[in-house]
């Protein structure tokens, strides 16, 4: 199976996208290009807002307001007036770092990583920040800290650290907001690039976004077989998230982000985002 151009875009870092329920529309950030962008299907606009910050992750509120994960915390954002409040400080003190990917648990728990900005080992951490916006800081000694998901019965959490290409398997506590590594799940073959953004479909199958694989792949994560494969003509495959008015699309971001003049030019689509319709619909958690 293959994707499909859905918008034309030179995003530095796409990422993070998120179905906008409130107003049926598609969302993303370029992170190196600190800004947002929107992908309405219902009229193929396409409407981008620079926050002025690295953002890496958006998480709906209401039509017009969401949270941002930035560098330095979480703020809130209004899409209208463009008005920012900080709600938390994540390693604000460090300008060396930055927020990367993350989830919300059916709680409405944020769970976010941080990295260095040149990608040096072991230099990031993985928080929570409750519903109050306190922070606790819950693993250390990360590199990339990328995809997470949370199974259908909230008993474990999936997480990517895309340095180690694997996918580890924790047992979670949503009233403790605990973990406790199990084991790895998923190992990605050599020369299938890094695993990255992740998602799961109603089967509670996980789908991950393979940087400098070309791919997005369907796995088992009680098994850790690989299940299905969706091409993407680009090698920066960086997330994926299930939308659409039926939950039925795949949509996919990509980034240019380390790809010289020749790359560009064989792979000039690298930064847009693509769309397939996999013949399954995501997993919708319950609204926290």
């Amino acid at each position: 199976m293959n994707a499909s151009l859905m918008v034309k875009m030179d995003c530095e870092l796409g990422e993070g996208p998120v179905w906008y329920t409130s107003r049926n529309s598609l969302f993303w950030v370029d992170i190196i290009g600190m800004s947002i962008h929107e992908y309405i299907p219902e009229n193929h606009q396409v409407n981008s807002w620079y926050i002025g910050i690295m953002v890496s992750l958006i998480i709906e509120k209401d039509k017009d307001n969401m949270l941002l994960c930035v560098q330095g915390g979480i703020i809130s954002y209004n899409l209208v007036t463009k008005e920012i409040a900080w709600l938390a400080e994540l390693e604000k003190d460090n300008p060396a770092n930055r927020t990367n990917d993350g989830g919300i648990d059916a709680l409405g728990n944020i769970w976010i990583g941080t990295m260095e900005l040149n990608c040096e080992s072991n230099a990031g951490s993985l928080y929570v920040v409750d519903k109050n916006f306190h922070v606790a800081q819950k693993l250390t000694g990360l590199s990339i800290p990328n995809g997470l998901v949370f199974s259908r019965d909230q008993k474990h959490m999936y997480h990517i650290d895309s340095e180690t290409k694997k996918v580890e398997s924790y047992a979670y506590d949503g009233h403790n907001l605990s973990i406790t590594h199990e084991k790895t799940i998923v190992k990605i073959p050599a020369g299938k690039g890094s695993p990255d953004g992740m998602t799961m479909d109603e089967e509670g199958m996980l789908w991950i976004a393979q940087w400098g694989g070309f791919c997005v792949s369907r796995w088992n994560p009680e098994t850790g077989e690989q299940i299905a494969q969706i091409e993407v003509p680009v090698p920066h495959v960086s997330a994926c998230i299930f939308g659409g008015q039926n939950f039925d699309q795949l949509y996919i971001t990509t980034a240019r982000q380390h790809l010289g003049a020749a790359e560009l030019r064989q792979y000039p689509d690298s930064g847009s985002v693509f769309v397939t319709s996999p013949g399954i619909t995501g997993f919708k958690k319950q609204a926290p």
